[in-house]
């Protein structure tokens, strides 16, 4: 196998051991960042895929398990599903990091777990992508089609917190903060989304075509 092979395949491994982890923790009462009860299995399987974390890292053993098979992938629905694991994961990887970090008491487990999914992963996928791309990959339109994603996860995490009163992070929630100071948070959030695709768009165009030796394929 060549090197990005071997570094997709690994991602893949990581992301889906973390993400069984975590289910099986949930199955089992895990509350995830819930501290206050423990809700019906349904409910908490619900809420768990409505982290913004599980679904980056979802993306992420897609497009690894699709650049372990071929390094060199392409596709404008693979384009943005790329560009969408790579910054998703990234954005997951930060705001675990200056977020929510300082408020979590983990262990076992449980500290396993959100190792695996806020910064194994998210370190993985981003120097794989770095080290292996594929690029050139980002275009304008790729940009535009990514942003869908976490917009669409913002509008309906917000809808549903209007309906369930509940939200899956503590900086996006109403009840405890507000809307304007809520809209506030989601507004640099989004603007950390539109400056990573940018610096993403930047490295695409100025690093060397990736994976070495792969064809450089056309940018449409």
């Amino acid at each position: 196998m060549t090197p990005a092979r071997v570094w997709h395949a690994i991602t893949l491994v990581v992301a889906v051991a973390a993400l069984v982890l975590q289910t099986l923790l949930v199955l089992d009462g895990g509350r995830v960042l819930d501290e206050t009860e423990v809700p019906p299995l349904a409910t908490r399987m619900l809420r768990l895929f409505s982290y913004f974390t599980i679904q980056s890292n979802i993306a992420v053993a897609i497009a690894a398990a699709v650049l372990s098979a071929n390094p060199a992938a392409s596709g404008r629905g693979f384009r943005v599903l790329r560009l969408d694991a790579v910054i998703g994961i990234t954005v997951t990887g930060l705001v675990a990091w200056f977020l929510l970090r300082p408020s979590m008491s983990l262990t076992g487990a449980d500290a396993l777990a959100d190792t695996l999914l806020h910064i194994v992963v998210p370190a993985l996928a981003f120097v794989g992508w770095l080290l292996f791309g594929p690029r050139p990959r980002i275009r304008l339109s790729t940009i535009g089609l990514a942003l869908i994603w976490p917009v669409l996860w913002l509008g309906c995490t917000l809808a549903m917190g209007e309906i369930n009163g509940w939200y899956p992070y503590p900086f996006i929630d109403v009840g405890e903060l507000g809307y304007p100071q809520t809209l506030i948070n989601a507004a640099g959030v989004t603007a950390l989304f539109l400056a990573l695709f940018a610096l993403a768009a930047l490295i695409d165009r100025k690093l060397p075509a990736a994976p070495r030796g792969a064809p450089r394929l056309a940018r449409g």
